[in-house]
Protein backbone atom coordinates (compact mmCIF):
# COMPACT_ATOMS: atom_id res chain seq x y z
CA UNK A 1 0.00 0.00 0.00
CA UNK A 2 2.91 2.36 0.69
CA UNK A 3 3.82 2.80 -2.97
CA UNK A 4 0.20 3.45 -3.91
CA UNK A 5 -0.16 6.07 -1.20
CA UNK A 6 2.98 7.87 -2.34
CA UNK A 7 1.74 7.85 -5.93
CA UNK A 8 -1.74 9.03 -4.99
CA UNK A 9 -0.38 11.94 -3.00
CA UNK A 10 -1.03 13.97 -6.12
CA UNK A 11 -4.73 13.96 -5.23
CA UNK A 12 -4.55 16.02 -2.08
CA UNK A 13 -3.24 19.19 -0.59
CA UNK A 14 -0.19 17.73 1.20
CA UNK A 15 2.80 20.05 0.99
CA UNK A 16 6.59 20.16 1.17
CA UNK A 17 9.75 22.13 2.12
CA UNK A 18 13.38 22.07 3.02
CA UNK A 19 15.24 23.68 5.87
CA UNK A 20 14.76 24.07 9.59
CA UNK A 21 12.49 26.26 11.68
CA UNK A 22 15.40 28.63 12.33
CA UNK A 23 15.44 29.70 8.69
CA UNK A 24 12.07 31.45 8.99
CA UNK A 25 11.54 34.96 10.29
CA UNK A 26 8.31 34.26 12.12
CA UNK A 27 7.86 37.94 12.95
CA UNK A 28 6.97 38.35 9.28
CA UNK A 29 4.45 35.52 9.49
CA UNK A 30 2.27 36.36 12.44
CA UNK A 31 -1.22 34.92 12.35
CA UNK A 32 -4.02 37.20 11.17
CA UNK A 33 -7.67 36.21 10.92
CA UNK A 34 -9.05 36.47 7.37
CA UNK A 35 -11.16 39.49 6.52
CA UNK A 36 -14.71 39.35 5.15
CA UNK A 37 -13.54 39.52 1.53
CA UNK A 38 -10.61 37.12 1.86
CA UNK A 39 -10.88 33.77 0.12
CA UNK A 40 -10.60 30.60 2.18
CA UNK A 41 -11.30 27.00 1.20
CA UNK A 42 -11.86 23.51 2.59
CA UNK A 43 -8.15 22.84 3.25
CA UNK A 44 -7.03 23.91 6.75
CA UNK A 45 -3.39 23.62 5.72
CA UNK A 46 -3.61 26.10 2.87
CA UNK A 47 -5.89 28.39 4.88
CA UNK A 48 -3.27 28.38 7.63
CA UNK A 49 -0.56 29.33 5.15
CA UNK A 50 -2.68 32.29 4.06
CA UNK A 51 -3.43 33.32 7.65
CA UNK A 52 0.32 33.39 8.32
CA UNK A 53 1.17 35.23 5.12
CA UNK A 54 3.03 32.43 3.36
CA UNK A 55 0.27 32.52 0.75
CA UNK A 56 -1.38 35.84 -0.17
CA UNK A 57 -3.49 36.80 2.82
CA UNK A 58 -6.47 37.45 0.58
CA UNK A 59 -6.31 33.83 -0.60
CA UNK A 60 -6.55 34.80 -4.27
CA UNK A 61 -4.42 34.96 -7.41
CA UNK A 62 -2.38 31.94 -6.32
CA UNK A 63 -0.13 30.73 -9.12
CA UNK A 64 1.75 27.45 -9.10
CA UNK A 65 5.09 29.14 -8.23
CA UNK A 66 3.40 31.08 -5.41
CA UNK A 67 1.76 27.94 -4.07
CA UNK A 68 4.94 25.89 -4.19
CA UNK A 69 6.99 28.69 -2.64
CA UNK A 70 4.55 29.13 0.25
CA UNK A 71 4.27 25.39 0.77
CA UNK A 72 8.04 25.00 0.86
CA UNK A 73 8.55 27.85 3.30
CA UNK A 74 5.67 27.13 5.65
CA UNK A 75 6.07 23.37 6.23
CA UNK A 76 9.09 21.09 6.28
CA UNK A 77 7.52 18.43 4.06
CA UNK A 78 9.22 17.53 0.79
CA UNK A 79 7.24 15.25 -1.52
CA UNK A 80 8.41 14.69 -5.07
CA UNK A 81 4.95 14.93 -6.64
CA UNK A 82 4.17 18.41 -5.29
CA UNK A 83 4.26 20.33 -8.61
CA UNK A 84 1.47 18.09 -9.87
CA UNK A 85 -0.53 18.67 -6.69
CA UNK A 86 -0.31 22.42 -7.23
CA UNK A 87 -1.44 22.01 -10.84
CA UNK A 88 -4.57 20.20 -9.69
CA UNK A 89 -5.67 23.46 -8.09
CA UNK A 90 -5.96 24.97 -11.55
CA UNK A 91 -8.59 22.37 -12.48
CA UNK A 92 -10.96 24.00 -10.01
CA UNK A 93 -11.04 27.38 -11.79
CA UNK A 94 -11.65 28.90 -15.20
CA UNK A 95 -8.52 31.02 -14.76
CA UNK A 96 -5.56 29.93 -16.83
CA UNK A 97 -2.74 30.39 -14.34
CA UNK A 98 -4.09 31.09 -10.85
CA UNK A 99 -6.76 30.01 -8.39
CA UNK A 100 -8.38 31.19 -5.17
CA UNK A 101 -8.60 29.04 -2.06
CA UNK A 102 -12.40 29.06 -2.17
CA UNK A 103 -12.33 27.47 -5.62
CA UNK A 104 -10.68 24.36 -4.15
CA UNK A 105 -14.11 23.51 -2.74
CA UNK A 106 -15.08 22.17 -6.18
CA UNK A 107 -16.39 18.72 -5.34
CA UNK A 108 -14.53 15.82 -6.91
CA UNK A 109 -11.15 17.30 -7.71
CA UNK A 110 -9.39 17.61 -4.35
CA UNK A 111 -12.38 18.22 -2.05
CA UNK A 112 -14.14 15.04 -0.87
CA UNK A 113 -16.80 13.59 1.40
CA UNK A 114 -16.22 12.36 4.98
CA UNK A 115 -13.85 15.22 5.83
CA UNK A 116 -12.28 15.50 9.26
CA UNK A 117 -13.53 19.07 9.74
CA UNK A 118 -16.05 20.01 7.00
CA UNK A 119 -19.56 19.04 5.98
CA UNK A 120 -20.11 17.18 2.74
CA UNK A 121 -21.22 19.37 -0.14
CA UNK A 122 -24.47 17.38 -0.33
CA UNK A 123 -25.23 18.31 3.29
CA UNK A 124 -24.29 21.99 3.29
CA UNK A 125 -21.21 24.13 3.84
CA UNK A 126 -18.13 22.23 2.66
CA UNK A 127 -15.76 25.19 3.09
CA UNK A 128 -15.85 26.31 6.70
CA UNK A 129 -14.75 24.49 9.85
CA UNK A 130 -17.56 22.51 11.50
CA UNK A 131 -17.10 21.72 15.20
CA UNK A 132 -19.62 18.85 15.12
CA UNK A 133 -17.77 17.12 12.30
CA UNK A 134 -14.43 17.75 13.97
CA UNK A 135 -15.64 16.27 17.27
CA UNK A 136 -14.88 12.77 15.98
CA UNK A 137 -11.18 13.58 15.73
CA UNK A 138 -11.27 15.89 18.73
CA UNK A 139 -12.63 13.19 21.04
CA UNK A 140 -10.49 10.35 19.74
CA UNK A 141 -7.68 8.53 21.59
CA UNK A 142 -9.16 9.19 25.07
CA UNK A 143 -6.99 9.08 28.16
CA UNK A 144 -3.87 10.58 26.56
CA UNK A 145 -2.93 14.01 25.23
CA UNK A 146 -1.87 12.99 21.72
CA UNK A 147 -3.11 11.46 18.49
CA UNK A 148 -1.21 8.75 16.61
CA UNK A 149 -1.49 6.51 13.55
CA UNK A 150 -3.82 4.06 15.28
CA UNK A 151 -6.21 6.75 16.48
CA UNK A 152 -6.07 8.43 13.07
CA UNK A 153 -7.16 5.18 11.40
CA UNK A 154 -10.01 4.78 13.87
CA UNK A 155 -11.18 8.33 13.19
CA UNK A 156 -11.21 7.71 9.44
CA UNK A 157 -13.38 4.63 9.90
CA UNK A 158 -15.72 6.39 12.31
CA UNK A 159 -16.11 9.44 10.08
CA UNK A 160 -17.00 7.21 7.14
CA UNK A 161 -19.60 5.37 9.22
CA UNK A 162 -21.11 8.63 10.49
CA UNK A 163 -21.14 10.16 7.05
CA UNK A 164 -22.82 7.18 5.41
CA UNK A 165 -25.76 7.57 7.79
CA UNK A 166 -26.50 11.18 6.80
CA UNK A 167 -25.35 11.38 3.18
CA UNK A 168 -26.94 8.80 0.87
CA UNK A 169 -24.88 10.22 -2.00
CA UNK A 170 -21.56 9.74 -0.22
CA UNK A 171 -18.66 9.26 -2.63
CA UNK A 172 -16.27 6.67 -1.19
CA UNK A 173 -13.86 5.27 -3.77
CA UNK A 174 -10.20 4.31 -3.52
CA UNK A 175 -9.39 7.92 -4.45
CA UNK A 176 -11.19 9.40 -1.44
CA UNK A 177 -9.89 6.61 0.81
CA UNK A 178 -6.31 7.45 -0.12
CA UNK A 179 -6.77 11.21 0.18
CA UNK A 180 -8.16 10.80 3.69
CA UNK A 181 -5.16 8.71 4.75
CA UNK A 182 -2.75 11.28 3.33
CA UNK A 183 -4.54 14.12 5.11
CA UNK A 184 -4.23 12.24 8.40
CA UNK A 185 -0.55 11.70 7.75
CA UNK A 186 -0.25 15.42 7.10
CA UNK A 187 -1.61 16.58 10.46
CA UNK A 188 0.38 13.96 12.37
CA UNK A 189 3.67 14.80 10.64
CA UNK A 190 3.53 18.56 10.10
CA UNK A 191 1.87 19.46 13.39
CA UNK A 192 3.38 16.50 15.23
CA UNK A 193 6.32 14.18 14.57
CA UNK A 194 6.75 12.28 11.32
CA UNK A 195 9.05 9.68 12.90
CA UNK A 196 6.82 8.72 15.83
CA UNK A 197 3.54 9.61 14.15
CA UNK A 198 2.44 11.40 17.32
CA UNK A 199 0.86 14.87 17.47
CA UNK A 200 -0.25 16.82 20.59
CA UNK A 201 -4.02 17.17 20.79
CA UNK A 202 -3.85 20.84 21.75
CA UNK A 203 -1.79 21.67 18.67
CA UNK A 204 -4.15 19.77 16.36
CA UNK A 205 -7.22 21.49 17.80
CA UNK A 206 -5.68 24.92 17.21
CA UNK A 207 -4.61 24.01 13.69
CA UNK A 208 -8.08 22.84 12.64
CA UNK A 209 -10.35 25.21 14.55
CA UNK A 210 -8.32 28.43 14.26
CA UNK A 211 -6.26 27.59 11.16
CA UNK A 212 -3.24 28.81 13.06
CA UNK A 213 0.21 27.35 13.67
CA UNK A 214 0.46 26.96 17.48
CA UNK A 215 3.74 28.82 17.80
CA UNK A 216 2.80 30.48 21.08
CA UNK A 217 1.96 27.07 22.55
CA UNK A 218 5.38 25.63 21.68
CA UNK A 219 5.01 24.20 18.19
CA UNK A 220 7.93 24.47 15.80
CA UNK A 221 8.43 23.27 12.28
CA UNK A 222 9.94 19.81 12.04
CA UNK A 223 13.73 19.74 12.10
CA UNK A 224 13.54 16.46 10.21
CA UNK A 225 12.72 16.92 6.55
CA UNK A 226 9.45 15.15 5.90
CA UNK A 227 9.92 13.32 2.62
CA UNK A 228 8.55 10.48 0.53
CA UNK A 229 10.20 7.85 2.75
CA UNK A 230 9.25 8.89 6.27
CA UNK A 231 5.86 10.29 5.24
CA UNK A 232 5.21 7.07 3.31
CA UNK A 233 6.03 5.03 6.40
CA UNK A 234 3.49 7.03 8.40
CA UNK A 235 0.67 6.80 5.85
CA UNK A 236 1.42 3.10 5.47
CA UNK A 237 0.98 2.69 9.23
CA UNK A 238 -2.36 4.51 9.13
CA UNK A 239 -3.58 2.44 6.20
CA UNK A 240 -2.49 -0.81 7.84
CA UNK A 241 -4.43 0.09 10.99
CA UNK A 242 -7.70 0.39 9.08
CA UNK A 243 -9.37 -2.95 9.68
CA UNK A 244 -11.83 -2.87 6.84
CA UNK A 245 -12.76 -0.68 3.91
CA UNK A 246 -14.72 -1.12 0.71
CA UNK A 247 -15.98 1.33 -1.90
CA UNK A 248 -19.56 2.38 -1.30
CA UNK A 249 -22.23 4.82 -2.42
CA UNK A 250 -23.70 5.60 -5.84
CA UNK A 251 -20.20 6.05 -7.34
CA UNK A 252 -17.74 3.25 -6.68
CA UNK A 253 -15.27 3.88 -9.53
CA UNK A 254 -12.68 6.61 -8.87
CA UNK A 255 -13.19 9.79 -10.89
CA UNK A 256 -11.88 13.34 -10.89
CA UNK A 257 -13.53 16.64 -11.73
CA UNK A 258 -11.54 18.41 -14.44
CA UNK A 259 -13.31 21.76 -14.59
CA UNK A 260 -15.87 23.84 -12.67
CA UNK A 261 -18.66 23.36 -15.24
CA UNK A 262 -20.22 19.95 -15.74
CA UNK A 263 -19.26 16.46 -14.68
CA UNK A 264 -16.12 15.84 -16.70
CA UNK A 265 -13.84 12.91 -15.92
CA UNK A 266 -10.69 11.45 -17.46
CA UNK A 267 -11.69 7.95 -18.57
CA UNK A 268 -15.34 6.82 -18.57
CA UNK A 269 -16.66 3.39 -17.73
CA UNK A 270 -13.89 1.76 -15.68
CA UNK A 271 -14.96 -0.74 -13.08
CA UNK A 272 -13.90 -0.43 -9.45
CA UNK A 273 -10.47 -1.98 -8.77
CA UNK A 274 -10.55 -5.17 -6.72
CA UNK A 275 -7.49 -4.28 -4.62
CA UNK A 276 -5.97 -1.16 -3.11
CA UNK A 277 -2.70 -1.63 -5.02
CA UNK A 278 -1.69 -0.70 -8.53
CA UNK A 279 -2.37 3.02 -8.85
CA UNK A 280 -5.40 5.16 -9.46
CA UNK A 281 -8.26 4.62 -11.88
CA UNK A 282 -10.69 7.26 -13.07
CA UNK A 283 -14.27 6.72 -14.13
CA UNK A 284 -17.19 8.83 -15.28
CA UNK A 285 -19.72 10.31 -12.91
CA UNK A 286 -22.39 9.63 -15.55
CA UNK A 287 -24.52 6.74 -14.18
CA UNK A 288 -24.97 5.46 -17.70
CA UNK A 289 -21.24 4.81 -18.00
CA UNK A 290 -20.72 2.98 -14.72
CA UNK A 291 -22.07 -0.42 -15.75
Amino acid sequence: MKNSLIFLIALTFSIGVRGSSDSIDWSAHQWQAPGPTDSRGPCPGLNTLANHGFLPRNGSNITIPIALGAIQEGFNLHLSIMPLVAKLGLLTTDNTDNFALKELALHGTLEHDASLSRNDLAIGDNIHFNATVFSTLNNSNPGVDYYNATSAAQVLQQRLTEDSLINPNLTNTIKEFTIRIIESGFYLSVIGNVTTGVAPKDFIRIFFSQERLPLEEGWHRSDVRIDDDNFGNLTDAIGSAITEWAPSGPIVCPWIRLQPEGDVSIVPGLRVPTTLEGGIFFASKDPGLRN
